[in-house]
């Protein structure tokens, strides 16, 4: 009797049309001598790149807790309390910061890593890579200097790992599920969405005796308050809501002026009521404490005024000073500006960088005055000083640039930071590079700030209708389709090709270019029906404007043929695949590139078909001559060879298969890096085929890995993502550790729902797949009723013939065959037979299988009818 059909997906075959824009480049991977070094190397005694050590006042009791917490449980998130309200100045930093010191003596290594962004804790984690490997880490990428310090974090145990002003819980899900030797602290506004494994401390304002203290610490660091001064501070206190940063911000400007009394500063505050009224009670609390603050600095050194309000526009943490610094060899007037603004705790210097609360920079912004070329005050400063010195680096060539990585918090934070009402053309070229750049290196999510902004620019400078501001709105499309974000792809690229075809016609390269785009985010989604209307419309004008054999029209015919693929048609899609392999061949010659992906292509189709034999034979014809044309280590020719290898795992030839599959595995790692879309690809067809061999150890480990990455470089919810959600799900499910699995299930169904649609060929898998889950539970019910839905959703959708529509009525005729109901089980089994004939044939493994299950049935249905007496 058949069993139900779990599906892995997630294997995707070379195309043969170009849909949006790839870049690529070459990578140094990770030599097995380097890797062996993560495990050797052991830390020196005490490494730690801890800022200096804080004044944390009033904060016993919580860094009591907070030992205890890590204590019993590796990972523990400091937030802010539901009752404070704001952006910050809470003190989860300096909680955070006076714990690592105060137990520093506890760890193996402790190491501060700026969580704003993914860019930003990949870069810390470079730097531990630079301190603990510098002679290889110094010739490297960033990307690769990061790999390695989580390699030598999985080798080694005791450290701490300190992730501060983390913004977003998913940023954290990779570190967090990878490294498990050591203990996590987190400092996030964020206090819901943290994995259960994190305990959460909510932190609140001080008390009013510690508020007061701490004013007094700052304000009169070498004497003692009198009782007056004391009770002038516990005032004062109460007009800064009890804010660590506003207190500490008044103590310090009480410092540099003490012939201010402390009562007549806080009546100075009240007279500043008026700034920031409209805001947030944290943000008008430093707004007041800025405006008092501003106009003592304006007197008495305007540059550093200025100085401020630039770090206002850049990444709050680890501004390199060079990067703010005149041409002057020696600018002691900078330096001096620099120093006044640390005692006022304005910002906190190190040797090398400066730093701003983020807090201050959103006052800052929000009250910076016009400069004489109408952009907010410093904006034009923060964007001459990264276009000095980007500019002087030049583009970064292949995707290794060290200044490039070290400023790209700078330029992202710029990018994000632009005022909607202002123009920054100048900026655009570099926003450019910066995105191309991003994209190389496989991480089009951090790129996605620069199309945004180019957008913009283009917008305001250019105005909606212009060709180059259509053109940047498609890149963007693109970049979010990249992503996965097809919600805001779909939208964008449907009014992109409204504006196209108004302003350039429905004819012009520009426009079909588009409407090739729009029509492979619908299939994306599964909705193939616009999408085969949009690609034959295509097809059409380059057929009357190009003519029959031109490359684009020929690019065309191949989309088009994927598409009828991808909907179930596998007679139409065969037939115009070959019809396009006859044309190239015929013009462009046998071993042209084209005429090679069409030939992959075709094998594709007839590996969907269930023609196996013809499949192979073709793939291998491919491969050889990609070889040959292309080299055995261009990225395409790595994607070929991947093919290769799943036509093998498809015939069940396995030991072809795996092997295939793990060099070429190795050779992506070292050509494209670890982290690239189609090394992890790869990554996950090998897993599926060690599960496919029995070896689900292994594959469950390298699903893990690959799901872990893809969450940190695709985010969390990206279809790739939970492609890989539902295949370790696949393999732990063959293993029967179904706690795991269902789970793992419920989820990517429930984020394929939201991400993708109710329709969607990686949901009805995902629906599919948590039916065959509860069956093997023994939770019929349920699994006849998702399988079911699942039937249904396909049969609307794809069509009663589609392979996976007949997929999933196999399965509800197993489900129904289990629980003995054959009056149900036997007109699937009937129709499903039908359906393979038609498609298959009546030799196919698949019909001879659904015939010997349909007799089965119909030898049980009556053997209950007559039982043997």
């Amino acid at each position: 009797m058949s069993s139900h059909s779990f599906e892995s997906y997630g294997y995707r075959s070379v195309a043969g049309g170009t849909i949006g824009t790839a870049i690529t480049g070459d990578v140094i991977g990770l030599p097995a001598e380097v890797l062996t070094a993560a495990r050797d190397v052991p830390a020196p005694p005490g490494l730690t790149n801890l800022p200096p050590y804080p004044l944390c006042l009033g904060r016993d009791d919580v860094l009591t807790q907070l030992r205890a917490s890590l204590t019993e449980t590796n990972g523990t998130a400091i937030t802010q309390a539901s009752t404070v309200h704001g952006l910050g100045g809470i003190g989860k930093s300096t909680l955070a910061l006076a714990y690592a010191h105060r137990h520093r003596s506890d760890y193996s290594l402790v190491w501060w890593v700026n969580a704003d962004s993914p860019t930003r804790i990949e870069q810390a984690l470079a730097g531990l890579a630079r301190r603990l490997l510098p002679a290889w880490a110094g010739a490297t990428s960033q990307d690769q200097q990061a790999e390695w310090a989580m390699a030598w974090l999985q080798w080694h145990s005791g450290w701490l790992l300190v992730f501060d002003n983390a913004e977003k819980p998913a940023d954290l899900d990779y570190y967090l599920g990878a490294l498990n030797k050591g203990h996590h602290l987190i400092s996030s506004r964020r206090a819901t969405g943290w994995p259960h494994t994190i305990r959460t401390i909510a932190l609140g304002t001080l008390h009013s005796e510690d508020a007061a203290q701490l004013i007094c610490m700052y304000a009169f660091p070498d004497s003692t308050p009198t009782a007056r001064e004391l009770q002038e501070a516990r005032e004062l206190a109460v007009e800064l809501g009890y804010l660590p940063l506003a207190l500490e911000q008044a103590g310090a400007y009480l410092r540099q002026n003490p012939t201010i009394t402390i009562d007549s500063y806080r009546r100075r505050l009240l007279n500043n009521l008026d700034k920031a009224a409209d805001s947030i009670d944290a943000e008008r609390t430093i707004a007041r404490i800025w405006n008092q603050t501003v106009r003592d600095l304006a007197a008495r050194n305007p540059r550093a005024v200025n100085i401020l309000r630039t770090l206002a526009w850049l990444a709050p943490d680890g501004v390199p000073i060079s990067l703010l610094e005149t041409s002057a060899a020696d600018d002691h007037e900078f330096h001096e500006a620099l120093g006044l603004l640390n005692c006022y705790s304005m910002v906190n210097i190190t040797e090398r960088t400066v730093s701003i609360h983020r807090l201050i920079q959103t006052v800052l912004r929000s009250t910076a005055p016009d400069g004489p070329d109408g952009s907010p005050a410093g904006r034009r400063a923060a964007e001459n000083a990264l276009l000095k010195v980007l500019n002087q680096c030049g583009s970064p060539q292949g995707i290794i640039s060290a200044e490039w990585d070290a400023l790209m918090p700078q330029l992202i934070a710029l990018a994000i930071t632009r005022p909607e009402e202002t123009t920054d053309n100048h900026t655009e070229n570099l926003y450019t590079t910066a995105a191309e750049y991003l994209h190389q290196q496989g991480h089009i999510t951090r790129a996605i700030p620069f199309y945004e902004a180019i957008v913009a620019q283009r917008r305001r400078a250019l105005g909606d209708t212009s060709p180059d501001t259509i053109t940047s709105c498609n890149n963007l499309a693109a970049a979010y389709q990249s992503a996965g974000d097809l919600a805001r792809a779909i939208p964008l690229f449907e009014t992109t090709l409204v504006q196209y075809t108004r302003v350039l016609g429905n004819a012009h390269p520009d426009t079909l270019v588009c409407c090739n785009n729009l029509a492979a985010a619908y299939g994306s989604v599964g909705d193939f029906k616009r999408a085969i209307q949009l690609h034959e419309a295509t097809l059409a004008h380059r057929e009357r404007f190009l003519g029959n054999t031109h490359p684009s029209t020929l690019a065309s015919r191949a989309n088009l043929a994927s598409t009828y693929l991808s909907a179930g048609d596998l007679a139409r899609a065969i037939q115009l695949h070959e019809a396009t392999l006859a044309h190239r061949e015929r013009f462009l010659g046998d071993s042209h590139p084209d005429t090679v992906m069409s030939r992959n292509n075709l094998a594709g189709a007839y590996q969907s078909a269930g023609y196996f034999t013809r499949a192979t034979s073709l793939y291998e014809t491919s491969l050889n001559q990609f070889e040959r044309v292309l080299g055995e280590t261009h990225p395409t020719t790595l994607v070929a060879r991947t093919n290769l290898a799943h036509a093998y795992r498809l015939a069940d030839d396995l030991a072809r298969a795996i092997p295939l599959y793990e060099s070429t595995l190795a050779q992506l790692e070292q050509i494209l890096g670890e982290t690239h879309p189609n090394t992890l690809l790869n990554r996950s067809n090998l897993a599926c085929a060690y599960q496919s061999a029995g070896q689900t150890e292994r594959s469950i480990q390298l699903h893990e890995v690959t799901l872990a990455m893809r969450e940190r470089i695709l985010g969390t919810t990206h279809p790739d993502t939970i492609t890989s959600r539902n295949n370790l799900a696949g393999s732990l499910y063959e293993t029967g550790d179904l706690t795991r699995a269902l789970p793992l299930l419920e989820t990517a169904l429930a984020q394929s729902q939201q991400v993708l649609g109710e329709t969607h060929l990686s949901t009805l898998s995902s629906l599919s797949n948590l039916a065959c889950a509860y069956q093997s539970v023994g939770e019929f019910e349920r699994a006849i009723s998702l399988g079911e839905m699942a039937l249904n959703l396909r049969e609307r959708s794809l069509g009663e013939s589609h392979p996976d529509t007949i997929n999933s009525r196999i399965n509800l005729a197993n489900f129904y065959y289990e629980i003995g109901n054959f009056e149900h089980a036997i007109p699937l089994f009937e129709a499903t037979l039908a359906d393979r004939e038609k498609l298959l044939g009546d030799s196919h493994p698949s019909t001879v299988k659904t015939r010997k299950a349909l007799a089965e049935s119909i030898r049980q249905r009556d053997k209950r009818a007559n039982p043997p007496t």
